[in-house]
């Protein structure tokens, strides 16, 4: 593509001469102009690789010119060739801190311009070259960060299916009540960034469940309180299995593991917090869990109807749950049912309508 010459002056025989020595300097298409404002006119949406413009002018001179023209978009750093006499030194200095690049003295001389023209095209290619690779470099760190972020998350879901399979819960368990995260967070303002790190996070709530004996994780009937006072360890287990990394999913997810079992009255584990003293986050997972586990069937229970579950949910608001979460699902509601239906397991919705 031909570099783009744009010239500006009021003297038609200096226009006719820029035209000729910019053919000239080969592979360069001029556009010429005698009016200083129809030129910035032009230019406000023209690629343009060097501007020769002439200081007196008619309307606007050419310092004028330099100001307006840097304002527009894309013309911060073109190259800017300016005409002057060569007694006007003050106006070179105007000229220079209006941005202008290099200048030419009348009268003009034809191989100082190729010079002068040439490397200020030269700079500007090379202006090009390195926007060209500063995008390419930007587009590469994308796609490994695309593919760093792919392989943390699915590193989430192997931790969390290990879990899983310690556990009479099932995958679609994870899925679900992490999608209800999401959708309680959205209802609650949440940035779509973070509505995306709680549905990353929320699966490794019971990682710390790979700690606890079989003989009580498995138990079929209720924990006497012996083996409750070890189930509630699977709190702390999680957040010192996921703590110390690096990733602010793996950290987030250490934080939910540790407090989603605490209870807006301060009645919960492991450390009794109260209201907004437990992360929003927890909050929000505690909502979506004891939803998604009430309203599923396990080898030890059927499953809740949903107007069942909903009414515990009313009824713990305040006490187990903070009430904003739980008005949060019920105003998603139709996306809950969405989501039953498209990750239901066999029986879980039938018994839970």
């Amino acid at each position: 593509m031909p570099h783009q010459i744009l010239i500006v002056d009021d003297n038609n025989v200096n226009l006719i001469l820029f035209s000729v020595l910019v053919k000239q300097l080969g592979n360069c298409q001029e556009r010429t102009f005698s009016d200083p404002l129809e030129a910035l006119i032009w230019a406000e949406n023209k690629p343009t690789d060097l501007v020769v413009v002439d200081y007196r002018m008619p309307q606007i001179d050419g310092l004028e010119f330099i100001r307006r023209f840097r304002q527009l978009p894309g013309h911060a750093e073109t190259p800017v060739l300016m005409v002057t006499a060569d007694s006007q030194k003050d106006v070179r200095y105007a000229a220079l801190d209006l941005g202008a690049s290099d200048f030419l003295t009348k009268p003009i001389d034809r191989l100082e311009f190729m010079s002068r023209a040439k490397n200020l095209l030269a700079l500007q290619d090379s202006r090009h070259k390195l926007a060209d690779r500063a995008t390419w470099l930007a587009d590469e760190v994308r796609k490994a960060t695309s593919e760093l972020v792919e392989r943390e998350r699915e590193t989430v879901l192997l931790l969390a299916k290990a879990a899983e399979f310690r556990d009479p819960n099932t995958g679609a368990h994870i899925l679900r009540m992490a999608m209800y995260s999401q959708l309680i967070g959205s209802a609650l303002g949440l940035s779509k960034a973070e509505q995306e790190l709680l549905l990353e996070a929320a699966p490794m709530h019971d990682i710390g469940k790979v700690g606890i004996p079989d003989d009580i994780l498995l138990k079929a009937g209720k924990l006497d309180d012996p083996e409750f006072e070890i189930m509630k360890r699977h709190a702390r287990i999680g957040y010192e299995i996921l703590r110390e990394s690096s990733s602010i999913v793996l950290q987030t997810g250490a934080e939910i593991a540790h407090s989603h079992h605490e209870k807006f009255d301060g009645s919960g584990y492991p450390d009794g917090l109260k209201g907004d003293e437990i992360p929003l986050f927890s909050r929000i997972v505690a909502v979506a869990d004891v939803f998604d586990a009430l309203t599923s069937a396990r080898p030890y229970k059927v499953a809740w109807t949903l107007e069942r579950a909903v009414a515990y949910l009313k009824d713990q608001s305040g006490r187990h749950f903070d009430p904003r979460c739980v008005g949060a699902l019920l105003e998603k509601w139709d996306d809950v049912l969405a989501i039953r239906v498209r990750f239901g397991e066999q029986g879980d919705v039938a018994q839970g309508r």
